[in-house]
């Protein structure tokens, strides 16, 4: 089964033909980057009901683009033409769900930053400005997406914690989760981990990776070892025979 494509309508208004050309070219930017844009200028025709091709593309979008200048702005305030019908589409459909992120609010105003009402606690990308275009495109693009710029990393552990706390079997655990990580390294040819390895791969403080690297040496599934990575000499661990006899046990590794 291939990557979903995301399905993004695009609503405007028709304020002049630069505007038209300006909508024109950022749905075809988003085609060429893997977004099923749907702009009327690509599927409306001459005795097309547009009523039925506005509710239509609303209901069956992931997101909707609504491009804000101050005409766009007045007509969704106050109902008028089709910008106020997708306006009522969206609101009765999506609005009322609080959690909802389905509607993107675009900044196209010069020197304005205003949305209509009831997308005023929406957060927006600001399209003002075109010498920051490609910055926003990207942004937007992820957003798109789902792939953004920074991810949050996962919460480590409390460096103030005393090891006492600690229950034993995290210990364990952790040490059984280690040898896991690492038999899955040495089949992509690289069984060597320095302790700043370890401490990444299990997102705990050093003082912790320190201890499951001590716990591992007792009982004989890794040994010191060390490696060059370009001009620096590195000190770290290897597996053992046993630690890959234990992970062969284990059904880590498959023949």
């Amino acid at each position: 089964m291939g990557i979903a494509v995301p399905k993004v309508f695009i609503s405007y208004s028709h304020d002049d033909q630069a505007h038209k050309k300006w909508v024109l070219d950022l749905a075809l930017r988003l085609r060429n980057a893997g977004v099923d844009a749907i702009l009327d200028q690509f599927r409306v025709g001459l005795g097309d009901d547009l009523g039925s091709f506005m509710e239509k593309s609303v209901a069956e979008s992931d997101r909707i683009i609504m491009v804000c200048t101050d005409t766009y702005v007045a007509k969704a305030n106050d109902g008028l033409g089709g910008v106020g019908y997708e306006k009522m589409i969206i609101t009765s459909e999506y609005m009322n769900q609080i959690q909802t992120k389905k509607v993107i609010p675009l900044i196209r105003q010069n020197g304005t930053h205003n949305v209509p009402v009831f997308l005023k606690s929406r957060l927006h990308i600001n399209f003002s400005r075109e010498d920051e275009f490609e910055l926003q495109f990207d942004n937007l693009l992820r957003e798109i997406h789902g792939s953004p710029l920074f991810k949050e990393p996962p919460v480590g552990n409390n460096p103030f914690e005393s090891v006492i706390e600690k229950p034993a079997e995290s210990v364990t655990d952790k040490k059984k989760e280690l040898l896991r990580i690492w038999a899955d390294y040495y089949n992509d040819g690289n069984e060597f981990l320095s302790v700043y390895d370890i401490q990444h791969l299990l997102s705990c403080s050093r003082i912790f990776a320190e201890i499951y690297i001590n716990e591992l040496l007792g009982d004989h599934y890794i040994k010191k070892g060390s490696t060059w990575v370009g001009s620096e000499y590195i000190k770290g661990y290897l597996l053992t025979d046993k630690a890959k006899m234990y992970a062969v046990q284990q059904g880590w590794v498959t023949a």
